[in-house]
């Protein structure tokens, strides 16, 4: 890739990843849901996996350095309670009451919110290329969604739900964004288990419900024991997830890598079309491919890096010069 830079190219990598994975998310959490499962107890289970495989590496991160969580715990606590746990229970809530397509489009109209916090936070206006950009992502995924068929279910608790998760995914970007003394994964580890306890939390108090069931789950024509869409979606779709989001955030920054991330709508249908049969129509598949041209318009639209140029030592300083 001519003219990117190593730090973008793996940045980029590592935001695909993050939004491959993260499509699994509601194909797998969809039949725990329809068995009897309620969303915090996905939620709960799903975060308590991830913080579980990422337990390890997080300790190994941070050499026995635990200051790095005091020095970084507001960031930590945010990540946690709101990128983690109050995002996904507000996904799968909206899920709970209207059409899937519909609550994945409202969460994933973050990166405009993304847009308008750095624009009037920090006076990082849009360049044109990525205003178009943005247009052209998100007239995409209303054509990936199929919103203009009329078939739409829509309802007004759902609608708060995924206008409440849009809000945390837009703060999942700004925080993943953020550099710290924090490795990746310790934020990712330790986020998720705040993110698990929380949960745990407000389900012994009675604030969210926690229901659910060992009945066999169905995809397709396969019928799979219930912990098995649980562990993919807790290993795959969660720790993999979070923490490829965070290093592709620090890479590229929140309003590209928020981008990137709208390819998480075409990977859910991908993985909806294998394990659901719930075959994309045309117009889904254009709309998928006006997604990767709006980001690659943003990609196009950012500011170029400024090039560095080496100070030129005594001996050879102004040697440059005579020609």
């Amino acid at each position: 890739m001519r003219g990117m830079t190593h730090d973008m190219r793996s940045g980029l990598l590592w935001s695909v990843l993050a939004a491959v994975t993260f499509g699994f998310s509601g194909t797998l959490a969809r039949p725990l849901l329809d068995s009897g499962w309620s969303p915090a107890a996905v939620v709960l289970v799903r975060v308590s996996i991830a913080s579980a495989v990422l337990l390890v590496p997080t300790v190994r991160a941070l050499r026995g350095n635990w200051n790095l969580l005091r020095a970084n715990a507001r960031l930590v606590t945010a990540y946690g309670a709101i990128a983690v746990a109050f995002t996904q229970f507000g996904y799968y809530s909206a899920v709970a009451h209207m059409d899937v397509a519909i609550a994945l489009l409202v969460e994933y109209a973050a990166p405009v919110l993304v847009l308008g916090w750095l624009w009037l936070r920090h006076g990082q206006r849009p360049s044109l290329l990525t205003a178009a950009g943005a247009a052209v992502a998100v007239l995409g995924l209303l054509f990936v969604i199929d919103v203009f068929s009329g078939g739409a279910h829509l309802s007004t608790v759902g609608m708060l739900w995924a206008l409440a998760a849009m809000g945390g995914c837009g703060v999942y970007f700004v925080l993943s964004a953020q550099h710290s003394t924090l490795p990746p994964v310790a934020l990712a580890g330790s986020g998720l288990l705040l993110g698990a306890l929380l949960l745990g939390g407000a389900g012994a108090a009675g604030l969210v419900e926690l229901r659910a069931t060992t009945a066999s789950v169905h995809f397709r024509d396969l019928t799979v024991p219930f912990w098995l869409p649980l562990l993919l979606v807790g290993v795959v779709a969660t720790a993999v997830s979070y923490l490829s989001g965070i290093n592709g955030s620090r890479l590229l920054g929140s309003r590209l890598a928020s981008f990137v991330a709208l390819l998480e709508v075409v990977a859910a249908l991908v993985v909806a079309w294998v394990l659901l049969g719930q075959q994309p129509h045309l117009t889904q598949v254009l709309g998928g491919v006006a997604v990767l041209a709006g980001v690659v318009l943003v990609k196009l639209g950012e500011p170029a890096p400024p090039v560095v140029l080496p100070e030129p030592d005594e001996r050879g300083a102004g040697l440059d010069l005579v020609a």
